[in-house]
């Protein structure tokens, strides 16, 4: 299989282009019609429907349901563990070519409904047209990435010759993943997390933020629609005290992807850590919590763009991102005039 140069996913430029503008305004208005429906969680591609719901609402008109979830329950987590558990078994021994095929599947699938995804974010989590497009040209990116380094990494791999001895490097699949991703970028982050999962050859219960499920459940369908088998990918809405927890310490989990809070990831770790009865490995947790962005700006730095890019950095998105810039390292000979020039602009707000 050969694929072209990776590329980034282009932005649209809703500003310059009137299609573009028409093309999210036209989404817009079909998500609406969508805003309030039900959803059942999936297991093993068994829909299930649960008497407690979850619902995620529009930030921006709190008595709008963007979308209402049967709630997961321990019990039905330890369902899923054991189903991905099951799926890993013929899954793990998928040709790498037809994982990436996949991905490589789903991707156009995004990007032939680019609007329609940013659309959702817009409602659910109160994403801008810009973020929003920017969300969805970032999950098309992982996509295609991971899609090109599977591929590498399926080949042999070198090693350094020893007389006498044949040596192989070969790399395999883990196992069951439990990703959690965060709500502030509900389909770039959970995309990502996903989709590198099973193009290795993992299987996964992806549990998405309790107030962003809809998109999480959006990506999930477009993995079906690409021919993701049963069991694969099971999609398991639910509180994280109840729900993550139990997906965390379950014997069968072999490694947790996280984005999200500090306080959150500790726990997440702390859990992870300890051994329980029938697990036979140490569990892998991979836990992304953010941190302090900078922006460094020098004496000989367009004030202008850079009071601009701080400013746009750091509260675009409401400052609700993890790159969000949370402080400014300026040189002392230009201190004064670019923080006058942020002030100025950071007012225009």
């Amino acid at each position: 299989m050969q694929l072209r140069e990776f590329r980034n996913e282009p932005l649209s430029d809703f500003r310059g282009n009137p299609e573009h503008a028409r093309r999210m305004k036209a989404a817009l208005e079909e998500v609406k019609q969508e805003l309030g429906r039900q959803y059942d969680l999936v297991i093993g591609g068994e829909r299930i429907k649960t008497e407690e719901k979850l619902c995620s609402f529009d930030p921006s008109e709190k008595s709008q349901v963007v979308g209402a979830f049967s709630k997961a329950t321990p019990e039905l987590a330890d369902r899923a563990i054991r189903t991905a558990d099951e799926a890993f078994k013929s899954w793990s021994r998928t040709p790498a070519e037809t994982r990436v095929q996949l991905l490589l599947d789903t991707t156009k699938i995004l990007r032939e409904r680019k609007y329609y995804f940013a659309g959702w974010m817009v409602y659910e989590v109160g994403k801008t047209w810009a973020e929003a497009d920017a969300a969805v040209a970032e999950a098309i990116d992982f996509c295609e990435f991971y899609s090109r380094e599977m591929l590498r990494l399926a080949e042999p791999q070198p090693l350094t010759p020893v007389p006498g001895e044949k040596n192989y490097l070969r790399y395999i699949p883990l196992g069951v993943g439990v990703v959690i991703p965060p709500w502030n970028f509900p389909l770039a982050i959970l995309a990502g997390l996903t989709s590198a999962s099973i193009v290795a050859g993992n299987t996964v219960v992806l549990k998405p933020s309790s107030d962003s499920p809809t998109i999480g459940y959006k990506f999930f369908e477009a993995l079906e629609k690409a021919g993701l088998p049963d069991g694969v990918v099971n999609f398991l809405p639910g509180p994280g005290s109840s729900v993550g927890d139990a997906l965390v310490t379950h014997p069968r989990t072999r490694y947790v992807a996280f984005t999200g809070s500090k306080e959150v990831g500790l726990r997440i770790n702390e859990l992870a850590a300890k051994h329980v009865p029938g697990q036979i490995w140490v569990k892998r947790v991979i836990a992304e919590m953010g941190g302090k962005d900078s922006i460094v700006v020098d004496s000989e730095t367009d004030l202008d763009a850079a009071a601009e890019g701080v400013a746009v950095s750091a509260f675009g998105f409401q400052g609700q991102k993890c790159s969000a810039c949370s402080r400014a390292i300026v040189v002392e000979k230009v201190y004064d005039a670019f923080l006058e020039k942020l002030k100025q602009r950071v007012e225009r707000i």
